[in-house]
């Protein structure tokens, strides 16, 4: 079933507001548990959990930032 897009624009925003933070604190909180890793593979773990989160819920963020494609016409001009 395909999310409206107000529907993606209301979960894309609770996905940002409270999902990555949440996301955020459990990764840090998994990897400070675990002995000190060297600098060398701690950095590469970080950036692959920063970028890793996004591809998952890639369908929320297609087309949000677009006018409304099922808004009437009149109202997609106006914006």
């Amino acid at each position: 079933m395909a999310l409206s897009y107000k529907a993606r624009r209301r979960l894309s925003l609770l996905v940002l507001i409270v999902g990555l933070p949440a996301y955020v604190v459990v990764a840090v909180t998994i990897l400070s548990t675990m002995d000190r890793l060297p600098h060398w593979l701690e950095l590469p773990i970080y950036i692959f959990l920063g970028v890793a989160w996004a591809f998952p819920l890639k369908f929320v963020f297609l087309g949000v930032g677009k006018a409304d494609p099922d808004a009437p016409q009149e109202a997609n001009e106006e914006n």
